[in-house]
């Protein structure tokens, strides 16, 4: 019973176990059918899809490609259109030049026919030459190289006559305009300019109470005097001269400080080698005061500003210093008023004129121990106490030395010109006066054709004989010229000299 009970249960197991495998595959098979259903709609769906995308895509891929096929077309119409245009241009160019080519062939052809006319035109001249020149030079009996140097020398002559009249005509022209204009400038500059005549010397006289003090003066055994003299560098000259002693020395400074120190002890009364030495210390101290004032007087006068005090000493040192008899510092305010004036009328700068002119000649306020011309040591000077270039370039110009880098400068030369020229400016020694006019003359007598010449007027004028049978009326005229310039290089001299050639021909008959 027991062993059928487990046969009975495991034959129900396989039934059961079979009837569920047919039951799960019954359903299992249906579900399959209907996914392969579904899925087979969805791919047919999918299918006709995409075969519709494909004809929309196809159409609009064969639209943009008709879209571009006409596109294409019409810039190849437009293209061949152009390439057209430039084909009957190119057309048109070779024809032109077709043309051209052809002209010029023949004008090349023209020119070589006339250039073989001219040819044998130009041997035929060269040969009439020829004949012409053997028959001249047989007529006139001279070779063709003679008959150049005849016609080269009548030209010459002929260039010389007209170039000297050219030069007589501009000259008369220049010199009526610029002697009238210039004369006007320098008369109104002097007129309003004045100033006084040489009154400086090397010997001051310092008057004495009484012949007494003559005696005082020179001490025992002459201690005063020679106390005085050493500690002046003055001499003292105690002659018969009643009631004064004469100062003599060329240092105008140290002459001063003498006479002051001279008349203090005068007055003092007190004359002995101490005392002496006191008062010396005291007028040189006053001079100084004196030099100071001076300048500072000077720069007032002139209106000029801003200087160096050092200049300004050295203005007031000009005091004391003379120039051929010209008391230097006078000479310079009164370059200082001619260069203001005549810049004012040429409308320069008048400032810098007067500047320039006050101090153009403060090189002589250095001690005599410097070496060098007082023009380079006045720009030195110049531009030691910070004045500006142009300013030093006007005092090293207004003589010459270098050549003047403004108008202003030349304006100086002018003004020391007119101030040292003037009548009784300078005073100059005979020696120096006689050996001038003997080397104007001198001068005038080295050139050709000179017969006599005379300085006159004091040496401001030569006058100058010309032999007339040498020297034509226009050649005189480049003698003048030549001596002139001869003269500005050779001579040194104030203001100006004036050159007169003088050509005289005489023709003398006798009536019996």
């Amino acid at each position: 019973m027991q062993y059928l009970a487990v046969v009975t249960g495991i034959i129900g197991i396989l039934l059961g176990l079979g009837a569920g495998y047919f039951i799960r595959k019954y359903f299992a098979e249906a579900k399959t059918a209907s996914a392969e259903e579904a899925a087979e709609k969805i791919l047919k769906e999918a299918e006709e899809k995409i075969q519709t995308l494909k004809k929309e895509k196809v159409l609009e891929a064969k639209e943009e490609v008709h879209r571009l096929r006409n596109e294409f077309e019409k810039e190849i119409k437009e293209r061949r259109l152009e390439v057209q245009r430039l084909e009957r241009r190119i057309l048109q160019k070779e024809e032109s030049l077709d043309k051209k080519t052809s002209q010029l062939e023949k004008r090349d052809d023209e020119l070589k026919k006339r250039e073989e006319e001219n040819t044998l035109i130009r041997d035929k001249l060269t040969e009439t030459y020829k004949q012409q020149l053997l028959e001249l030079e047989r007529i006139s009996g001279l070779s063709t190289e003679e008959a150049k140097e005849i016609i080269l020398k009548r030209v010459k002559d002929e260039m010389q006559h007209e170039t000297a009249q050219m030069i007589k005509d501009v000259e008369q022209q220049a010199k009526g305009e610029a002697e009238k204009r210039a004369r006007e400038i320098i008369t109104q500059a002097i007129q309003r300019c004045a100033a006084d005549h040489v009154s400086e010397s090397t010997v001051s006289v310092v008057n004495l109470p009484n012949d007494e003090m003559k005696g005082r003066i020179i001490g025992r055994e002459g201690r005063n005097i020679r106390t005085l003299e050493t500690l002046t560098g003055i001499d003292l000259i105690i002659d018969d001269t009643p009631e004064a002693v004469i100062l003599s020395g060329f240092d105008p400074i140290r002459r001063e400080v003498a006479r002051i120190a001279l008349e203090k002890l005068i007055v003092d009364g007190r004359i002995h080698p101490a005392r002496i030495e006191e008062m010396v210390e005291k007028a040189r101290h006053e001079v100084e005061a004196q030099i100071r004032e001076e300048g500072e007087q000077a720069t007032f006068e002139i209106g000029v500003h801003g200087l160096h005090p050092e200049l300004v000493r050295m203005l007031g040192r000009l005091k004391f210093r003379t120039s051929y008899g010209q008391n230097v510092l006078k000479h310079s305010l009164e370059v200082a008023h001619l260069a203001g004036i005549i810049a004012s009328e040429l409308s320069l700068d008048v400032k810098f004129a007067k500047r320039a002119g006050l101090l153009h000649d403060i090189g002589k306020a250095l001690d005599h121990e410097i070496e060098g011309p007082h023009v380079i040591n006045g720009a030195e000077l110049a531009k030691k106490y910070r004045e500006s270039l142009e300013i030093a370039n006007a005092i090293a110009a207004h003589h010459g030395d270098v050549e003047p880098q403004s108008l202003e400068a030349v304006l100086i030369q002018a003004a020391d010109a007119i101030s040292a020229a003037r009548p009784g400016a300078r005073r100059e020694t005979l020696e120096s006066y006689i050996k001038r006019l003997e080397k104007l003359e001198e001068i005038a007598d080295s050139f050709e054709g000179v017969e006599k010449a005379y300085a006159i007027q004091a040496g401001r004028e030569i006058r100058i004989m010309v032999k007339p049978d040498k020297i034509d009326d226009l050649t005189a005229i480049k003698v003048a010229r030549d001596i002139t310039k001869k003269i500005e290089k050779e001579l040194e001299y104030p203001g100006q000299i004036k050159v007169t050639v003088i050509r005289e021909t005489r023709a003398v008959e006798y009536a019996r």
